[in-house]
């Protein structure tokens, strides 16, 4: 089956930087967008970006935006979630989902529908 891995996660200070990546087998990336999730202890999942097939115009929920950078690389079957000036509020259990589907809608971030989902990769944000 369509399998996701998510790696990068760790400790970091607040104010800090962190690259995740999330990669693709068995099936080609170039053929489904990627949403990546998050989830605190106690707190409902919630979206954090957006990418499309064609990587333009990706969506951000408005914690993300102007802080966090989704990107993909079809060639190495990887997305990328730059994640920049973090705060102890984006600790959090993240994880990337596939969907089979070109585009990026708001609806996307409800969590339902996707093809596969990776284990999750966990980010702390403490000095």
């Amino acid at each position: 089956q369509l399998r996701l891995v998510e790696s990068g996660g760790g400790l970091v200070q607040p104010g800090g930087s962190l690259t995740l990546s999330c990669k693709m087998s068995q099936y080609s990336l170039a053929h489904y967008s990627i949403t990546w999730f998050r989830q605190a202890p106690g707190k409902e999942r919630e979206g954090v970006a957006c990418i499309p097939v064609s990587a333009t115009l990706p969506l951000y929920k408005d914690f993300a935006l102007d802080r966090f950078v989704i990107t993909r690389d079809n060639n190495n079957d990887t997305v990328y979630l730059r994640m920049n000036g973090l705060h102890p509020a984006d600790s959090a259990t993240y994880y990337c989902a596939a969907k089979r589907f070109g585009e990026c809608r708001d609806w996307q971030f409800t969590g339902d529908g996707y093809n596969a989902w990776g284990q999750g990769t966990q980010v702390t944000v403490s000095s």
